[in-house]
């Protein structure tokens, strides 16, 4: 089949086979004598493989070594396992970066008064050097200090 239909079947774009082939990640289709790119069933299944991969965020770094050990009929399950906990702890830190970036805007969001006025904490916390940046809420100039109950 043509890189197109390879490209349905699969769910990869025909641009990202191009790519996956350029890289060696999967090996280069055969070519029909005109020269096009002929996938069969076997190619079809492997870049299924590489699209579940990449659904769950492997890296083509890692796709590559699961394609290894999925090959590697000695393999031992254990080395996938390995690899997927420690994706899995990638995840983690992931996640726990981008509640850190949402809590970080979020606190910026509550202390702009979205009005008329120029003053803006977002903007303001943007153009500081993340160092110096202190992103506990602060008063507004001019703002009166509550009193503590």
């Amino acid at each position: 089949m043509n890189i197109g239909q390879a490209s349905k079947e699969s769910g990869v774009s025909a641009k990202m086979i191009r790519y996956y082939e350029q890289t060696g990640l999967i090996p280069a289709a055969d070519r029909t004598p005109s020269g096009y790119r002929d996938y069969s069933d076997t190619d079809v299944h492997m870049l299924r493989f590489v699209r579940r991969a990449r659904d769950l965020g492997f890296s083509v770094a890692e796709i590559s070594d699961l394609l290894g050990l999925w090959r590697d009929e000695t393999r031992q399950s254990a080395e996938v396992k390995r690899l997927a906990q420690g994706h899995i702890t990638e995840l983690k830190k992931k996640i726990k970066g981008l509640q850190d970036m949402a809590h970080s805007l979020s606190m910026l969001v509550n202390a702009c008064r979205g009005d008329h006025r120029p003053h803006c904490p977002i903007l303001q916390s943007l153009e500081t050097d993340p160092e110096d940046e202190d992103l506990s809420i602060q008063s507004r100039p001019g703002a009166i200090a509550r009193l503590s109950q």
